[in-house]
């Protein structure tokens, strides 16, 4: 088989971290000698041992001179875990495949600057495309150190996210959305508007049996969400964190007492400033926000620049009416030529309905 072949394997493999490794990557490993797998293994949790070390612990017989794997370059510092590329080394690994580098500044080529500098034959890239998508959350929040932002709606094919009376549920069907459930599983948190709130009184956690509910985080300027909504009564049991101006102490104390986090930020136009916000998760090691707001707070994420990625599903339905809402609200862009750029990388099937998932392609400074 090809190195493509085994890689796919890892890829695999690294799947099955999703919703349990962050901050860290999704990692998948496979050795394999004379074209058999005797080893594999993944990065199961955060603080866990690596995939390299969890392959290698796997094999079924000596790994001397066979060929390992990864869908990540191998670490080579101290962290929770002793480095990967020791394992390596002492295990007598004669070649390392790997996916994606790891832009980590720890990292970033030093991996596998010394398993070459120790005879380790290396070959990069084998999948990296399908192997940065799979870290997506990792590349960018290594980098940036704020979270990847995930612009997520449901819309009928006439661009309504609600009937002229304000009705939504539901305009997309079970396929769509158990992946929405899927997807709060895999994201470290989810943030909504308290609009969004006092509209519809969320409870924003993930349904699946053994799913991971997202830290829940609510841009609530002047603490208006009720002491009596879903998100504060189960603040005890679903780490809640309420995002708000420069309230009074006093205003703060009951949501403290009902076991929500209260987060003065600086405000911008009367609103929560939600760049400063992306910095503020990003220093609490939230890696990832899936965000299910309204069509203004949509709009505010795409003028603050910190949406990465577009979630569409999109239902073969019309709502039609002048007032009903669409997605992105606020005051829109003047020109065609303004508009923000997006590049459609997937497009998947569910049910009845349709997902259309695209990057945001960064504004260049004028």
């Amino acid at each position: 088989m090809t190195d493509e072949t085994y890689m796919r394997l890892a890829l695999e493999l690294a799947q099955k971290g999703c919703g349990r490794v962050s901050p860290n990557p999704m990692v998948g490993a496979v050795v394999v000698k004379d074209d058999r797998v005797i080893g594999s293994g993944y990065h199961r949790q955060f603080g866990g041992p690596h995939a390299e070390r969890q392959a290698l612990a796997d094999c079924r017989e000596s790994p001397r001179g066979a060929t390992l794997y990864v869908t990540l370059e191998p670490c080579c510092h101290w962290g929770k875990t002793p480095p990967c590329t020791d394992a390596i080394l002492e295990s007598g690994i004669a070649r390392v495949v790997v996916g994606s580098g790891d832009p980590n500044p720890l990292v970033a080529g030093r991996g596998i600057r010394i398993l070459r500098e120790h005879s380790v034959a290396v070959t990069e890239h084998v999948l990296q495309a399908a192997c940065d998508r799979l870290n997506e959350v990792f590349l960018h929040y290594i980098q940036s150190r704020t979270p990847f932002v995930v612009m997520k709606y449901a819309m009928t094919l006439d661009g309504k996210i609600a009937t002229a009376a304000g009705f939504s549920k539901w305009i997309t069907g079970r396929e769509a959305r158990l992946r929405v459930q899927q997807d709060r599983s895999r994201y470290t948190a989810v943030l909504a508007g308290v609009g969004t709130v006092l509209a519809d009184d969320p409870l924003l956690t993930c349904r699946l049996p053994g799913g991971r509910s997202p830290i829940r985080v609510i841009c609530d300027t002047h603490l208006r969400t009720p002491l009596t909504a879903q998100v504060v009564r189960t603040a005890k049991e679903v780490r809640t964190l309420l995002v708000c101006g420069s309230t009074a102490e006093a205003h703060r104390q009951p949501y403290l007492e009902a076991g929500c986090e209260v987060l003065p930020l600086p405000e911008q136009a009367g609103h929560v400033n939600l760049c400063a916000l992306m910095q503020e998760l990003g220093r609490r090691q939230i890696d990832s926000v899936l965000l299910e707001g309204g069509a203004a707070l949509n709009w505010s994420a795409l003028q603050s620049g910190i949406v990465q990625k577009v979630q569409a599903y999109l239902a073969p339905k019309l709502f039609g009416g002048a007032a009903a809402k669409g997605p992105v609200g606020g005051s829109g862009v003047s020109t065609v030529q303004d508009a923000y750029r997006l590049t459609v990388s997937e497009v998947t099937p569910l049910g009845d309905d349709l997902l259309l998932e695209s990057r945001v392609i960064p504004c260049l400074p004028a």
